[in-house]
């Protein structure tokens, strides 16, 4: 956004200056979609939207399920009688049957209910403890529903559980509770394109990036940390921890237990703090699994108070519009810091109400967690095969709703600004919003960021043949350029031979007529001359 310099003196730093990140190819890609989006009947021709992580694809399944429980909403007249107490609910700890649902996100559960879940809507209807039925119901759901996801490895503290707006306002938060203005974090490369917003922007604090190589598959290995960590020192910047998202974004990704280890070994080490963004845990489509942080620490002798996670229900569940963010931290400190913060963006208790009933149907959860998987594995397999027929690879990846694409085959150079130009054929005339790695960071250019899980099936198939159309023109044109090439050998090469037999009888005759080899004498026909012009 620009600011006159009359409104700069009006407005603070904060509203004025350019650490939001928006102007990056990131954003702007999102603004190409925006002023021109695809639709299959009143736009096809339209930018499609490839660049938002976004996951719809078990929807159907969460209608169908709305629509069987009109009770678990209270703007309805099955939910009508709950209304009042929802409405006026405002507790920063969040609501205590919401809650409960990251209190056990991977417990399980020393004793099974005897309860079923008809018998208990019964006895609430008929006046019954509501919310200890409903308690004790959610713990046996979210047992199945996040143990599933951590395999059921870490039992978690309800105490520590700070409720918070979206993932975005839970890694703010813990920010403002770990570091002051001007300190900084270590964040290995490639990273979350956002973090430029949801970590810089108003706290003050600074991303230190950590390089990782793709000959490698982009690992984050102990040796890029300490370099990273080391030439900070060097210029006196004071690093305040390591910030990871695991599954990585944009990589589609997960850690493993070796990897875990050596992050939570070298903070313990240097005595700063590990966060951990575990947004993307229940998008893993096939082996190997997600591990928690929180696994890892369990038997390793560490210090728990440097240890900190993130998690929301944007991309497992498909909610980004609920804004649930979680922050659970292992330091009291923090936990209670990040409570009193939590004022400022609080989860609406009518949305906690509905999750935490959705979230107590085992059949339900169940049924969404199998299908999110087969679903994502399915979409996941339909693009990279398709990319994969033109030539185009992508990064092995297991989890996320997106993927790292390999375009430096149609780079002019490895350059970030031949990357820069390919970006914006991409967007300008294949029409496709796929992002750039400079904009995630990353230190080789010619990757992308391709999200797959935020459209249909048909779109899908347009995306598909629109990358299919620009990689195979791109070749004919390279072979027609090779073929210009070749010819443009052979023509140097039938001239050089009439050159060599023109300069040998040059030679001959400079024997008797020394003046002929002056340097001033021009060679009209010379190759050289002409590559110059």
């Amino acid at each position: 956004m620009e600011f006159t310099r009359k409104n700069r003196q009006l407005l603070s730093r904060i509203a004025t200056n350019d650490r939001h990140g928006e102007n990056s190819p990131y954003f702007d890609g999102w603004k190409a979609y925006d002023s021109n989006p695809f639709h299959p009947i009143h736009n096809p021709d339209g930018v499609i939207q490839m660049g938002l992580a976004e996951n719809p694809l078990c929807f159907d399944l969460i209608e169908k399920w709305i629509r069987e429980n009109p009770d678990a909403s209270i703007c309805t007249a099955e939910g009508l009688d709950k209304f009042k107490d929802i409405a006026i609910y405002q507790d920063y700890h969040g609501l205590r049957e919401f809650r409960e649902v990251y209190i056990y996100m991977n417990k399980i559960l020393s004793q099974r209910l005897l309860l079923s879940k008809a018998t208990m809507k019964e006895k609430v209807i008929n006046g019954g403890t509501s919310d200890k039925l409903l308690l004790l119901l959610l713990l046996q759901a979210v047992a199945k529903f996040m143990g599933r996801v951590g395999g059921n490895r870490v039992t978690f503290d309800p105490n520590r559980i700070v409720m918070s707006g979206g993932a975005t306002g839970a890694n703010e938060t813990a920010i403002f509770c770990l570091a002051d203005p001007g300190d900084a974090f270590l964040v290995p490369s490639p990273y979350y394109a956002g973090f430029a917003r949801d970590l810089r922007w108003r706290t003050g604090v600074e991303i230190v990036p950590v390089h990782c190589k793709s000959l490698n598959n982009f690992r984050i290995t102990r040796a890029a940390l300490e370099e990273a960590y080391e030439k900070a020192q060097r210029s006196n910047i004071n690093i305040k921890g390591v910030i990871i998202t695991n599954p990585s974004n944009p990589l589609g990704t997960v850690l493993d237990k070796e990897t875990l280890r050596s992050l939570v070994s070298f903070v313990t080490d240097k005595k700063i703090h590990l966060v951990s963004d575990e947004i993307y845990a229940a998008t893993v489509f096939s082996s190997p699994r997600f591990i928690s942080v929180a696994e890892v620490m369990q038997d390793m002798d560490c210090n728990r108070d440097l240890i900190h996670i993130v998690y929301s229900l944007s991309k497992d569940m498909g909610f980004p519009g609920f804004r649930v963010g979680i922050v659970y931290s292992f330091n009291d400190d923090v936990t209670n810091c990040a409570r009193k913060m939590s004022s400022f963006g609080l989860v609406s208790s009518q949305t906690q109400f509905l999750l935490a009933s959705m979230l107590s149907d085992d059949e339900f959860v169940g049924n969404f967690l199998r299908e999110s998987s087969k679903r994502l594995a399915k979409r996941h397999h339909v693009f990279t095969k398709g990319l994969e027929e033109v030539g185009i690879s992508t990064i092995k990846s297991n989890a996320g709703l997106f993927f790292w694409m390999d375009m430096r085959p149609l780079l002019k150079e490895q350059t970030t600004k031949a990357e820069t130009e390919l970006w914006r054929v991409i967007i300008n005339k294949v029409k496709l919003n796929v992002s750039p790695g400079s904009s995630f960071l990353c230190s080789e250019p010619g990757w992308f960021r391709v999200c797959f899980a935020n459209m249909d099936d048909k779109t899908v198939e347009v995306a598909l043949d629109r990358i299919r159309e620009f990689v195979l023109q791109g070749k004919e044109e390279n072979n027609h350029e090779a073929d210009k090439s070749q010819a443009r050998a052979q023509r140097w090469r039938k001239q050089n031979l009439r050159l060599s037999f023109s300069s040998s009888r040059l030679y001959d005759e400079s024997l008797m007529s020394p003046h002929m080899i002056s340097p001033h004498s021009p060679i009209p026909h010379s190759p050289l001359v002409r590559a110059r012009t």
